[in-house]
Parts: C-alpha cells; structure tokens; sequence
C-alpha cells in the first residue's frame, strides 16, 4: 500500500472512527454493575452511541422509561432523580442498538477520595514496598465485610487532554477487595455507613508523590499568576526532552558506536501540572456525588505560601466542573515529619478558614516522624467522618474539631489565646502544655510558659518582656498536647504573618 493511501486510510479512521466504534451505546467504567447512585438526587446516566442513534432507559425504581438521542458527536446523557436509599439491589436497563442491563444498583451516599501516597495507601501490606499496611491490617481486613460498601478505584494514568473514561470497575466491600483499597477511604465510609445504615460508595482516584497543580485544570492554572511559575517549569522540561530525544535520534541515524547510548525520558509524567486532572478526575465530573475527601500536601511543602492560592483554586475548581454548588470538601492536614514544614499546615489550615464548606482534620498527634506514611488510618478516616456526619448529615450534638486558633489579646506581659472548636473545653496530656514559643517586636521566639484558662490560653515568658507573637507547635515534627475533652487536638498556628521559609518560592 502507497504511502498516501496509508496517509488518507488514517485520516478516515480518525474522521470516523469515533462513529464506527461507537455504533453501539458505550458506558463509562463508573456506570456499571454494583454502583451507588447518589440517593434523593438529580443523577446522570452517560455514554457514547452513533450520532441520532436513541437510547430508552428503564429504572429499576421508575415505571416509565426514559428517551434520549445521541448528539452529532455521539454523546448522550440522561438526568434522573433517584428516591431515598432502601437498600434495595435495582436493575437498570439501557437501549439503543443493542442492550445494556446493570446490575445491583444501590442507592447511597457516594464520596470522592483523592489526594496523594496518603490516600493510595492501601488497608494491606504489601512486602518491600512504602505500603506497610494499617495498624492490625490483618484483622481489619477479615472484619471488612460491608457488601453495601461499594469500591471503585481509579486507574493511574497521566494525560496531556481531558479525557473521557477511566479504568476500574465498582467492587462490593469485602477482605479480596479491601486489601488493595485506600484505607482513608475504607474507614472514612466504613464509619459513615455504621452511623447512616445506607449504602456508601467510595470513588478512590489518587496516586502517591503527586502535586497539587496535577489535580488542577489547565484552564485554571492559566488564569493565575500565582501559577505561572509551575507552568513555564514544565514549558522548560518538555522543551528540554524533545531537544535531548531529538539528539539521541541523531545520534542513533549517524551510527554513533556508543552502545551505551540512553533514550531519554519524561520522567516521572504524574507530577506535572494538570495531567491527573485530565486522566483521573474530569471522566469523573458526569458522576454525581455528595463530596470529596482530600489527603495531600506533603509534594507541595516546599511551596506552602503557593498552596495557599494553590489549593483554595483547586478546590473551587472541582466544584465548578461538578456543577454541584459549594460542595462538601474535608481534607486532612498533613502528619509531623522531618519533610514536612510548618508553613504548609498553616496553608490547610487557612483553606479551612477561608473557603466555605470545607473541614480539616489535625494528625499531630497521630503522625510518625520517620514515616511520611503513619500507619494508624483508621483515626484519619474517623476523624474525616466527624466532619462529614456533624456537617453534612446534621449530628449536631457530634464534636468533629479540636481547638481552631480564633484571635489573640495582648495582657501585659503575656498573650491570652482565644480558640474556636473548644468541645466541651480544653485540656493538656502531660504535666505542662507545649510547644507554645512566644516573641516580641525583634521576632525572636522563645519557648514559653502556657496554661490552660476556660476555653483560652494564656502564654508568656521572663525573656519576653512585651510580646507582640505566639506560635504553637511551628515544626516540622510537632509533639503537641492541648486537646479539647473530647480527644481531638489542636491546630498548629502562628498570630504573626512573618514572610517565612517558603516565601516567594513559587
């Protein structure tokens, strides 16, 4: 075949191929048996089919069916309201040129997971690997028998475009599907299920040593300043591979004797800016859910005074391509370790306080400071599930924060601290409150006296005379104790906004 019989074969095939593959109606792998459908809500049911091609559809708790035709690019969707969980298993079924049938599809609660190693980390351990397995993950793993939990973990995969499918497949909860499975994830909705008795479905899309700027749009990225940096960074490696595979091809044309000659490579494809968003979020954007969970942080502590415009843009991005209005977002802030600088917790914690409906659950307590992987998820995923059933679910009487830093008042000599989330009150583990550091105009901090008075602290030190600043558990491995009464601890914080170690570093 001549060449440009092959050429005008490939056009043809990219013209109509799309139509050719999908003569029949198509599902994305997240509509598909064992499903939780979002309860009392405006649902979508989407595919693919030839264009004018018209789908039927048939609910499982509907009497009528439902008609809808394919767009000139074979796109369809419906829109369907799903009535209150029942914990019925329903059929659905789908029409065009050919049949589709779901089966056991429940009605639930469905929460998106994400973030990075944090949340990959699975409930088993996995031998001579980072994946070191929950506390007592053996156990939790034979205990995990929730056949009304259902999993769905997204296939890693990078990509320059949005995409329209991801791989995976919707799992019923049970020991064979849980060992694999995001552990923040599984206790986060093993909890929620415990305390609603509905179904729960988990959507776990997340990859270990990733960025925030991947989980981010393009679209986004673009409109910020703020971001340019990230953008023109990779402009430069992408620049720089091409120029390096280009003289490797050269080198390879004239014979150059080196065998030793390497082909270059992109590197590690999954920290660059937008391209998990493209791959592993915006397939996701049809599917509706009642809110996301979000453990990361850790790949953009170097860059915290950027995550504090970084992640807030993140966030309202995600909300804006769900189409869901100012969704439920809770996140956790990242445990002490010796990598983890104080500035990126004040960065989560300024998103807690700054973007509406969101929550923050605080591990200094939890953390492990030679691991950036502790291994105690099941608190993580407790302590997220506090937020989601005191905030989302309407327990009210439900404490779901420790101590928040409200406002300080200068007293002389010392400083009285003012907290938000006090619970029932304040209270120390330990003889003394500590990590509590004090300073004056100079900037200098010293370690100080603090006590506990009402639902306030009270800091001061004989070095300083006239303190103008407090800092509490400002480290990179805090070993915090003010908790309120019901055990849940108090945020790092800082009443200064000295630049600090990762200022203007963009």
């Amino acid at each position: 075949m001549s060449f440009f019989r092959k050429f005008s074969l490939l056009i043809l095939l990219l013209i109509f191929g799309r139509t050719t593959l999908f003569a029949e109606i198509k599902l994305p792998s997240l509509v598909g048996d064992r499903m939780v459908l979002q309860q009392k809500s405006a649902v979508n049911l989407w595919g693919w089919a030839k264009p004018g091609e018209q789908i039927d559809v048939k609910l499982g708790w509907e009497k009528e069916n439902l008609h809808t035709t394919a767009d000139e690019n074979g796109n369809w969707k419906f829109t369907v309201h799903t009535p209150a969980a029942d914990g019925k298993a329903y059929d659905i079924v789908l029409k065009g040129e050919n049949t589709i049938k779901l089966h056991d599809v429940l009605l639930g609660e469905v929460w998106l997971c994400s973030g990075q190693s944090n949340m990959f980390f699975p409930v088993g351990r996995q031998e001579g690997t980072w994946k070191t397995g929950v506390q007592n993950y053996q156990q939790e793993i034979e205990q995990a028998d929730y056949p009304n939990i259902r999993l769905f973990t997204v296939g890693l995969d990078v990509s320059q475009h949005p995409e329209e499918d991801v791989k995976g497949s919707w799992k019923r909860c049970s020991p064979e599907t849980v060992e694999s499975f995001s552990a923040v994830s599984y206790f986060f909705g093993r909890n929620l299920k415990q305390e609603l008795n509905v179904p729960i479905g988990l959507i776990s899309t997340s990859w270990g040593g990733t960025k925030a700027e991947a989980w981010t749009s393009k679209k986004v990225l673009e409109e910020n300043p703020d971001f340019l940096p990230i953008l023109e960074r990779y402009a430069e490696k992408e620049e720089k591979y091409y120029h390096d595979l280009a003289s490797y091809y050269g080198a390879k044309q004239k014979e150059i004797a080196n065998t030793d000659l390497e082909k270059p490579s992109k590197g590690e494809r999954n920290k660059d800016p937008y391209v998990l968003y493209n791959a592993m979020l915006h397939p996701l954007i049809n599917y509706t859910i009642k809110g996301a969970i979000w453990y990361q942080g850790e790949s953009n502590a170097e860059r915290a005074y950027q995550y504090r415009s970084l992640f807030p843009a993140m966030i309202e991005n995600w909300r804006r391509d769900w189409q869901q209005g100012d969704f439920p977002f809770y996140f956790v802030q990242i445990a002490p370790h010796r990598s983890q600088n104080a500035e990126i917790r004040e960065a989560q914690l300024m998103a807690f306080q700054n973007v509406k409906n969101t929550g923050m659950v605080v591990t200094t307590d939890i953390g492990n400071p030679t691991d950036i992987h502790p291994r105690d998820k099941q608190t993580v995923g407790k302590r997220l599930s506090l937020w989601a059933l005191a905030q989302t679910y309407g327990k009210e009487k439900l404490v779901f924060s420790g101590p928040i830093y409200d406002h300080m008042e200068k007293r002389k000599n010392s400083i009285q601290i003012y907290f938000d989330h006090t619970g029932a009150g304040l209270v120390k583990k330990g003889k003394d409150l500590t990590e509590f550091e004090i300073a004056g105009s100079n900037q200098k901090f010293y370690p100080a006296k603090a006590r506990i008075k009402g639902n306030t602290v009270i800091v001061s030190s004989p070095k300083v005379k006239d303190p103008v600043a407090v800092r509490f558990a400002w480290k990179d491995i805090p070993a915090p104790n003010l908790f309120n009464k019901e055990g849940l601890p108090a945020s790092p914080f800082r009443t200064d906004d000295w630049p600090g170690n990762t200022y203007e570093k963009f």
